[in-house]
């Protein structure tokens, strides 16, 4: 892979219905300043109800794991990285992170896994608990931390995940994949919260004024391709995200801001010295990279008379 300096922002534009609002007063003068010095490449556009966002495929391709919806198999790619696994190679991974659903006459939202608060004494009573119904499924469950868990097994090999980032604080019926190879998985989460809803964990949660944990979502499910290269992330800054979840947009453009003077500002002085580098900004439909490109005066003077107003790019995604 190459070596280029990247960096990958999620989260960077709002939703349509709110991108007026959120663009309100934001200024952002060193990524204009980058994008003046960059050539763009094509633009990775894909169906707002694809199981990927376009982060995620955007990663997915940096790190040679490709950009299959719903199977980009980023907790191989974590277990391998960090030593969590030690099966045998070709074994296929999910992540699973432990969530609260809100269920509604009308529809059944995910909460942010994060409002959970859950701490570790927690999460492992919660994975002892839930292991032993994943085992009879082929599938088991590996703690990593607090808030997300691994699992490995067959079952994982053959299933479209749709990401966590997908789901959180929406309707999780239109995430559950109807696919034969999702059966188990189905069952799985009826089992689950059937299996929590009286676990005395959530009682002395609910005691405390927790939300309980109710449910899980399962995602980054695959193996890794064969012969899979070593590679070396992108920069990934995600500082976009929670504002954008909660649709706080004054913070979001905050954000936005430190971001414009931090890792942004770093990238396109590296730029002007001649270094090559990579930007890739991606919304909830697509993701735009651009990358340093010998071009021609002509392009140069085009690029630095007519250069692209900020809200023309970020309504592209």
């Amino acid at each position: 892979m190459s070596d280029t300096p990247h960096l990958l922002l999620p989260w960077a534009a709002a939703t349509p219905q709110s991108q007026p609002h959120a663009l309100q007063g934001l200024q952002l003068p060193q990524l204009e300043r980058l994008l003046k010095r960059l050539s763009p490449l094509p633009a990775d556009v894909q169906d707002e109800e694809s199981f990927s966002p376009p982060h995620e495929r955007a990663l997915g391709r940096a790190l040679g794991l490709g950009s299959a919806d719903g199977r980009i198999p980023f907790a191989a790619w974590h277990a391998a990285r960090t030593g969590l696994g030690g099966e045998a190679p070709g074994t296929a991974w999910a992540f699973v992170t432990p969530c609260h659903w809100q269920v509604r006459t009308d529809h059944v939202t995910l909460s942010n896994p994060e409002d959970l608060q859950l701490g570790e004494d927690e999460s492992r009573a919660l994975l002892a608990a839930m292991a032993p119904w994943f085992a009879q499924d082929g599938i088991a469950l590996h703690y990593a931390q607090p808030g997300r868990w691994l699992a490995s097994g067959a079952p994982l090999a053959g299933i479209a995940t749709a990401s966590l980032d997908r789901v959180v604080q929406r309707d999780v019926r239109a995430w559950l994949s109807d696919a034969p190879a999702a059966a188990p998985l189905r069952r799985l989460h009826s089992e689950m919260q059937m299996l929590l809803y009286t676990h005395a964990l959530n009682d002395a949660r609910e005691a405390r004024g927790l939300a309980p944990v109710n449910a899980f979502w399962l995602h980054g499910a695959g193996a890794l391709p064969p012969g899979l290269a070593p590679a070396e992330p992108p920069q990934v800054e995600d500082s976009l995200r929670a504002p954008a979840l909660r649709e706080d947009w004054p913070a979001w453009r905050a954000a936005w801001q430190a971001l414009d003077a931090g890792p942004i500002a770093a990238l396109a002085e590296r730029a002007a010295q001649g270094e090559a580098v990579r930007l890739t900004l991606c919304g909830e439909r697509a993701a735009l990279t651009w990358q340093s490109a010998p071009r021609g005066l002509g392009a140069k003077i085009s690029s630095f008379f007519r250069p692209q107003r900020l809200s023309d790019v970020l309504s592209q995604l």
